[in-house]
């Protein structure tokens, strides 16, 4: 079987398997669950073998026209390079733990098939994404990621907090695609194709006319489809989903798919100088601020969510000075161990019953209960703080390398002011990130006071995908001796000067959290906050319906319940109170667009009802006045006619005998 066929089966299998599973869900149930992990799991393989084939090598490139369409055609085409190939192996492995993990955690969810079904799809279309050679094709693996997003997040739609929430990623990253649709339609005028090859050769030409423009208008989709600052406001919110829905978000779709696209097209944003700054300040912003109101959070899942957001922010920042292979390491990085901490969040919100880092704080023995799910999230949050040798550290420390050589002047993929742009945020992010990656260990695992409801055990399958994924996250770090074959050539080798101060920094980061957690538990009044208590025979996924729909504090109203046991409040002072509502974001989007459109339909509804419907209703009187007094002058009477016309032949004659002496 050719490398094309095989590639061209990655994609289609979690589609077939998705559609067999919509199919059979309801009259086969006992096929959905081999339907939601066979299909992903061949494509895993598949992937596999197409990297191994591709070898970091020459680019494989394969098209066929769909359909003639003038001067611009669009084709089915495929463009495997090594970082595409490798980006489809972290798809395939994330997926498809999410689904052997959700056949324990949504055991019982009368809704699973539809749930299995669409995850497929969501993988599915990741795959086509990542393998399309097309641009058009791609934007349909885009946008089909957008609706299957829509459903997940909204999955638990009894409650008020997910409805919200799937409709809100929606709109924000819609809002993101109508420019971005702008922007391919621009660059494919200009290069005449919508073939990536042919558009990377006519940039290498110079022939784009508006570099600026379209990148900018690119960058606007790029910025709501993962989560970049100021479109980034839909994710923590999207964490009223599933908690493996999150996983597959967060770690290997949908998000990572703005960057994957940066990367596959960075030399249309290398063509701007502008567009390259803009870059970097919006990674910069993305980073900081991200990591700030990630240490303000009280749910779990929240945390995590900013968490992403700041990786995020570290990859745009790769992109932003020129090196697509830092960037595109920290995703793969960052995939791994970042679907491990929500695989393992799962566990733990399971265990505990509420979503709640202050409830968990006074659980005694949720450490000791979860013994899987705490050392794997011990090895994720070591990973994501950056330590040393975890693959977080060399992932981070290779962007961090690549912005110091572009600040110093050693390369000029982008200009200067973007390098030191990145790397000053970047080091600042890292101290940050530390700190609340320490905060979340300790509220979570550290905890005193009462012992913890017994919920019942975690289903093996669980515990095992977490396992799964423990390993990249220490090991697949050192990858970075043998990627460069596979992204350009470039090094990806931490430097010296980034490597000692980002660690220092991490270091410093989480001494001085654990130091404020010390000082904090010694003065903290250990009064309940009352965790949600869930049936111990009910399965992780109901729990978490639960603890979402019971547990308010977990989605905003903690950020105004004083917590003195949370060292959080004690590091960033009167700023925690912003920092925890996202700083206020969202509000400002209320003010700045919300009301005025309402403004808008009130104004029109007044005009429709007051303005437009009394003339049509005074258009329609009129008519019905004269037929009424016409309608009284039909008497049927002969004489009273005869009388209306000698009345009216007297009044002509009078008339007319006026105008004649007039005259």
């Amino acid at each position: 079987m050719t490398t094309t066929t095989l590639a061209v089966l990655v994609p289609l299998l979690p589609f077939l398997g998705a559609a067999a599973g919509l199919l059979l869900g309801r009259t086969v149930p006992g096929s959905v669950r081999p339907l939601a992990v066979l299909p992903t799991l061949a494509s895993l393989v598949l992937a596999v073998l197409v990297a191994a084939r591709q070898g970091g090598g020459r680019a494989l490139d394969a098209a066929t026209e769909l359909t003639p369409t003038g001067s611009v055609p669009i084709e089915l085409a495929l463009h495997i390079d090594g970082f595409a190939a490798l980006v489809a192996v972290l798809v395939g492995t994330v997926a498809t733990c999410v689904q052997l993990y959700s056949t324990g955690y949504l055991r019982d969810d009368p809704r699973y098939p539809s749930y299995a079904a669409l995850v497929s799809l969501f993988t599915s279309a990741m795959f086509l994404v990542v393998y399309s050679g097309d641009l058009i094709v791609l934007l349909v693996g885009w946008e089909v990621m957008g609706i299957c997003s829509y459903f997940l997040v909204g999955h638990y739609w009894e409650t008020p907090e997910a409805r919200a929430a799937s409709l809100k990623a929606f709109l924000v990253t819609k809002l993101g695609d109508v420019p971005f649709l702008i922007g391919l339609f621009a660059l494919a005028t200009d290069a005449g194709s919508f073939r990536i090859t042919h558009v990377l050769g006519a940039v290498a030409s110079g022939g784009l006319h508006h570099p600026t423009v379209v990148a900018l208008l690119l960058l606007a989709g790029v910025a709501g489809k993962s989560a970049q600052f100021p479109l980034h406001t839909w994710l923590p919110d999207a964490m009223a989903g599933p908690t493996p829905v999150s996983a597959l978000i967060h770690a290997a779709t949908m998000v990572a798919a703005g960057v994957y696209f940066i990367a596959r097209l960075l030399p249309v944003f290398q063509a701007s100088s502008a567009a390259m700054v803009v870059l970097a300040v919006m990674a910069a912003v993305t980073m900081a601020g991200s990591a700030l109101a990630a240490l303000a959070q009280d749910d779990i899942k929240r945390v995590l969510a900013y968490s992403t957001i700041g990786q995020l922010g570290y990859m745009t920042g790769a992109l932003a000075v020129g090196d697509r292979g830092a960037a595109v390491f920290h995703l793969l990085s960052h995939g791994a161990f970042k679907a491990l901490l929500f695989l393992a969040a799962g566990v733990i919100i399971h265990a505990a019953g509420t979503n709640s880092l202050a409830a968990m704080s006074r659980m005694s023995d949720l450490r000791d209960r979860i013994p899987d799910a705490f050392w794997t999230m011990t090895v994720a949050l070591l990973a994501l703080a950056a330590i040393p040798p975890f693959s977080g550290f060399f992932s981070k420390e290779s962007v961090l390398g690549a912005a110091e050589r572009v600040a110093i002047g050693h390369t000029e993929n982008a200009p200067g002011a973007a390098g030191w742009i990145v790397l000053v945020t970047g080091l600042v992010t890292a101290l940050l990130t530390a700190a609340y990656a320490t905060r979340l260990w300790l509220l979570a695992f550290r905890g005193h006071g009462a012992k913890a409801p017994d919920h019942g055990k975690q289903p093996l399958v669980m515990n095992a995908v977490l396992w799964v994924l423990a390993a990249p996250s220490i090991a697949f770090g050192l990858a970075y001796r043998v990627l460069p074959d596979w992204f350009d050539g470039r090094s990806l080798t931490p430097t010296l000067t980034t490597s000692v101060l980002g660690t220092g920094l991490a270091l410093v980061g989480a001494l001085v959290t654990y130091g404020a957690w010390r000082h904090t538990t010694a003065l903290a009044d250990r009064v309940p906050l009352g965790a949600v208590a869930a049936h111990p025979e009910a399965d992780a996924g109901l729990v978490e319906a639960e603890a979402i729909a019971s547990h308010v504090p977990a989605y905003g109203d903690i950020a105004y319940a004083p917590d003195p046991a949370d060292p959080g409040r004690l590091l960033l002072g009167p700023l925690h109170r912003h920092a925890a509502e996202g700083f206020h974001l969202d509000a400002v989007y209320d003010w700045l667009f919300v009301r005025p459109v309402r403004a808008g339909a009130s104004l029109v509804q007044f005009l429709d009802r007051e303005v437009v419907e009394t003339y049509v209703r005074g258009a329609g009187a009129v008519p019905r006045l004269l037929g009424a007094a016409v309608r009284r002058a039909q008497t049927g009477n002969v004489q009273t006619y005869v009388s209306a016309l000698l009345a009216g032949t007297v009044v002509l004659a009078v008339a007319a005998l006026l105008v004649a002496t007039g005259a």
